[in-house]
């Protein structure tokens, strides 16, 4: 979305990584001094998981599984659906 290309919708299962890491941090995973460097790491997709609060490995992983750059590998809601399964 930063680069005003076409997207799917997998951008709301990146849409849900970023509500997940805010809703356990209390910040966007992204955030940075300024504009340039936020999108700098939005499309670095350098996201940092800071040691407090605790966060489960578990909830981490799926945040990494979301909040990847090619949609195409990108967890989607369907194989989501299915890890809970088993």
């Amino acid at each position: 979305m930063v680069h005003n290309k076409a997207h799917d919708q997998t951008v709301d299962n990146w849409t849900l990584g970023i509500l997940c890491y805010e809703f356990l941090y209390g910040v966007p995973p992204f955030e940075a001094e300024d504009k340039y460097d936020t999108f700098r790491r939005i499309l670095k997709v350098d996201v940092v998981f800071p040691s407090a609060p605790f966060v489960s490995p578990e909830a981490k992983d799926l945040i990494s599984k979301l909040l990847v750059k090619d949609s195409s590998k990108r967890l989607s809601l369907q194989n989501f659906g299915a890890s809970m399964d088993s």
